[in-house]
């Protein structure tokens, strides 16, 4: 080897056995490694000890939450098996929020007798009804016979100008044809349709008295069987039940009176319009458009749509669209401005929230569901927020009524003194009687 290979490779020297036992350390000098000892299987600690804080958080809410989602499948499941029995209730209670105040003037200042004053509210709401009903029956009988031709013409020149007008292609008369060979080939269908219809027609009668006599006795007796229902409770918690309770039925009284008069208003506007228009049937859309307003946002844009196609069927586009208008214009007044001021805050509900419960309540129970979606919600969150500290109806702890006082001064909005002239009801407040 080279003098400079020797340079660059010096010779390394082998260590010796005991210099490599000298290095090794001794037990005594190793250091202990931090953190729990290991688990044995005779080992005395809890094993929830060893599961991190988090993930016990995180087990905890989930069964609680897995349990409440099986319990409102439950209740679900129960809701839709006693229909028959729980959706005439429902009507009841909804309409007894709305005629109440009529049972109560007649009780306190005219001095019926309960069940007077309640028979005689039903009878008075039901005459209305019924006169209503017949009006708009009369007015589509001498309608439908003069508005026939005008269909028939109207349904004529849509399918001429889907021919020949700018949407014309084979797609459109092929669609149209369609049309007619499906109406043609399912009239059996339809007509057993129609025949199932009666049957359905026979359970909604039946539905009817149930829910009339359901609202008499909850006019007339509905606060002891209140009172009933909250001594099933344990003492501790009878008075947070029925103070809330108490909430839940302020908050759907006011939201079923404001839809009424939402209802009502919206119908005089769009009869009015379509007086103004030139269109047949004016009663009968005015009463369509006050009873589909019972369901939030949807129903308005139903029954407006029915307009505009009714608008387009007999006087053409032109006034279809003019209808259309006046549809917008109205919804506009509806939510900027008779929303706002009618709708105490206490039970307002932000537009999402109803869009949701709607089409939820729709997708769950139908129809149904979707009448019911949006007072189920707003009561919800009353009661739910007394029960968690926070009221909406602060005043009803200061000797202010149900009976005397409206939802906003009831949220302190508006204080009025209760009235002194006002004898107090039997059973003191109540929600089911307004007591």
């Amino acid at each position: 080897m080279t003098l400079a290979a020797v340079r660059f490779f010096p010779r390394v020297k082998t260590p010796s056995l005991t210099d490599v036992r000298g290095r090794v350390p001794r037990p005594e000098q190793v250091q202990p490694v931090s953190g729990p000892p290991p688990i044995a299987l005779n080992d005395p600690r809890r094993a929830d000890d060893a599961v991190p804080f988090g993930l016990r958080v995180a087990a905890g809410v989930s069964w609680r939450v897995l349990l409440v989602a099986a319990a409102l499948y439950l209740l679900g499941q129960i809701i839709g098996r006693t229909s028959t029995v729980v959706i005439p209730v429902a009507v009841a209670l909804l309409l007894t929020s709305l005629l109440m105040p009529a049972a109560v003037f007649l009780n306190h200042k005219l001095r019926f007798p309960r069940a007077l004053a309640a028979i005689t509210t039903l009878l008075g709401a039901l005459a209305i009804l019924i006169g209503l009903l017949y009006f708009a029956g009369n007015q589509v009988v001498v309608g439908v016979s003069q508005l026939s031709g005008q269909v028939e013409q109207g349904v004529n020149q849509i399918q001429n100008w889907l021919r020949d007008g700018p949407l014309a292609g084979p797609q459109i008369s092929q669609a149209i044809d369609q049309g007619r060979n499906w109406v043609q080939s399912n009239a059996g269908p339809l007509t057993s349709g129609a025949v199932s219809g009666a049957v359905t027609a026979g359970n909604l009668v039946v539905a009817t008295i149930m829910a009339l006599f359901a609202i008499f006795f909850f006019l007339s007796d509905g606060d002891r069987m209140w009172a009933w229902f909250v001594r099933l409770a344990p003492k501790e918690i009878r008075s947070p039940i029925h103070e809330a309770g108490r909430r839940g039925w302020v908050t759907l009284s006011s939201y079923v009176k404001t839809q009424v008069i939402v209802a009502a208003v919206d119908a005089v506007l769009i009869g009015l319009g379509a007086f103004l228009l030139g269109l047949p049937l004016v009663v009968p859309l005015a009463l369509i458009v006050f009873f589909s307003a019972a369901i939030p946002v949807v129903g308005a844009v139903v029954s407006g749509a029915l307009a505009v196609i009714l608008a387009l069927v007999v006087q053409g586009p032109l006034i279809a669209l003019a209808m259309m208008g006046v549809v917008l214009a109205v919804q506009q007044i509806e939510g900027n401005l008779l929303q706002p001021i009618l709708m105490s805050k206490a039970v307002s509900l932000h537009p999402l929230a109803t869009i949701l419960g709607v089409a939820v309540g729709s997708y769950l129970f139908g129809i149904v569901g979707a009448l019911f979606a949006v007072p189920v919600l707003a009561v919800t969150n009353t009661v739910v927020l007394y029960l968690n500290g926070h009221d909406k109806f602060p005043m009803l702890d200061q000797n202010a009524s149900v009976l005397t006082n409206s939802a906003k001064e009831l949220t302190g909005d508006k204080h009025a003194p209760k009235d002194e002239e006002s004898p107090p009801a039997p059973g003191g407040d109540s929600p089911a009687s307004g007591r």
